[in-house]
């Protein structure tokens, strides 16, 4: 088995390792939002859940048609309504304002990223300092490596059953959204960033705005 598998099934399979099967029962939830895809919205959902909420952080996706994802692993399988009621919540809490044709709550796991479309391109995992570059163009032209999907996976923990159980007890249906501190909210910079001179040119470009577009977009799919 390789290694991206291997992350995938540790945090998306329908049953935890070591776990009894549990059928009627999810791990694997799903919260898309696309036409247009737009990273200041799904980002404040992202953001949130680990300010307000304390719980870690779900996985980031390009859909490779028109959105961006987020995919939240759970460390045990919860009822399907259950799973549905909590993105349904953060649903009312952070994107309030967003029309319901353009979000997508489900609890499968079938199209899990990285995939390829029918139109040849690609769906993929994202880290968070790139999810603003795909805004116009939600995915890739070609196959993201394994290993570089496989790292952001391993970063990734499942949320527990105590801190999902207090989740939805905080997600009180219609309650206004906080005011997050994105600043707070945001990773800390790896260690070596300072060391990868490389990595450092390619985020230079992207974040340069006066660069133009096509380029900043080669620049963050050269760091996936």
């Amino acid at each position: 088995m390789n290694r991206l598998l291997t992350e995938l099934q540790r945090l998306y399979a329908p049953t935890a390792p070591d776990n009894a099967s549990a059928e009627g029962q999810v791990r694997a939830l799903l919260l898309e939002l696309a036409r247009p895809a737009d990273w200041d919205a799904l980002g404040a959902v992202w953001r949130g859940v680990q300010a307000d909420l304390e719980l870690p952080a779900p996985a980031i996706a390009v859909n490779g048609v028109d959105g961006y994802q987020l995919w939240f692993s759970l460390a045990e399988p919860v009822p399907t309504a259950q799973a549905l009621d909590f993105l349904e919540r953060l649903r009312r809490r952070y994107l309030g304002g967003i029309a319901a044709q353009r979000l997508r709550l489900e609890t499968v796991a079938q199209e899990l990223p990285p995939r390829q479309l029918p139109s040849g391109l690609w769906s993929a995992l994202l880290a968070p300092d790139l999810a603003p570059v795909f805004a116009d163009e939600p995915w890739l032209d070609t196959e993201p490596g394994a290993e570089g999907q496989a790292d952001l996976l391993c970063r990734l923990q499942p949320i527990k059953s105590a801190d999902f159980r207090a989740a939805l007890e905080r997600l009180v249906p219609d309650t206004p959204a906080p005011r997050v501190d994105t600043a707070s909210a945001a990773p800390a910079p790896s260690a070596d960033a300072g060391q990868d001179a490389p990595r450092r040119f390619l985020l230079g470009v992207m974040n340069d705005a006066s660069a133009p577009l096509h380029l900043r977009i080669e620049a963050a799919k050269a760091l996936l």
